[in-house]
């Protein structure tokens, strides 16, 4: 739970950033409204799910970065950019999200109409743009001294498997071979998809909507992308214990440990697998 002191911490660090996070609690409290008394749904999965999980994922992306920004006091110029291209960009994904949950069609991978495919590509470029901030980001933290040596190499360790793991996101844009031979015969109409061996839609876990029955490329983006949040709160965790030099090697340890995981999930749903496979009745 964010304290008023954390916020104004978290504000004088980025207020651009600050302010999107606090909206996109706002939004997902809206969505999950919406998925209470909506009860449509988009290739089977309830029509607010992903604006609600989308929300909540730039709200906590929002307020991690502001975070980051406290550690990196010498780079002021760098952390306003970084800034307020995040926080531009956060609301245009999850503004384009909702638009087209409105609409009653899926916002990712959807070349469907003009507009559609126009919205996708806009969706593409920001986030392409958001990725490079991260490394622009990420190399400022190798870069930035730290007292406690465990907590900066979490950072930056935390940081440089979160650019991984956005990276994987662009393994899902690309045309399947399903799609580009329906092409050929009635054009375009679905480029890319999150699930491997299957198109999109199918049986998947409880809120998550994770493929059940295929490989879902959502899993490794997932667990990459919320390395920057777990290695830091481990070395804050183990801040009482023993010497800095100590906690060092079990954050090295544990940002090997959790770099393998995300590098044998990609591989698996690469591979066509899911993560938790389940009997579906046919």
């Amino acid at each position: 739970m964010l304290t008023m002191t954390t916020l104004q911490r978290l504000w004088k660090a980025s207020p651009p950033l600050t302010a999107v996070g606090s909206v996109m609690v706002g939004v997902f409290a809206a969505s999950l409204a919406a998925l209470a008394i909506d009860r449509s749904t988009i290739l089977g999965a309830p029509t607010w799910l992903k604006p609600a999980k989308f929300a909540v994922s730039s709200a906590i992306y929002a307020f991690t970065l502001a975070g980051i920004f406290t550690c990196l006091p010498g780079w002021p110029r760098l952390t306003s950019r970084v800034g307020w291209i995040s926080a531009v960009v956060l609301v245009l994904e999850v503004g384009i999200i909702d638009l087209q949950a409105a609409r009653g069609i899926t916002s990712h991978f959807n070349a469907g109409t003009g507009l559609d495919a126009a919205l996708f590509t806009i969706m593409g470029i920001a986030i392409v743009v958001l990725w490079v901030a991260a490394i622009v980001l990420t190399v400022a933290l190798f870069r930035q001294p730290f007292a406690d040596s465990a907590f900066g190499w979490a950072l930056r360790l935390g940081m440089l498997v979160t650019v991984l793991g956005q990276a994987t996101g662009g393994l899902m844009t690309a045309p399947t071979r399903a799609q580009l031979d329906l092409a050929r015969s009635s054009g375009l109409k679905v480029s890319g998809a999150h699930t491997v061996g299957a198109p999109d839609g199918g049986p998947g876990l409880p809120l998550t909507g994770w493929s059940t029955a295929h490989g879902d490329l959502r899993v490794p983006h997932f667990l990459g992308m919320h390395a920057v949040q777990a290695l830091p709160a481990l070395a804050w965790l183990l801040t009482p214990v023993g010497s800095i030099a100590g906690r060092r090697r079990l954050v090295f340890a544990a940002a090997a440990v959790y770099a393998a995981l995300f590098a044998a999930l990609l591989v698996q749903a690469l591979n066509g697998h899911p993560l938790v496979p389940m009997m579906v009745s046919r």
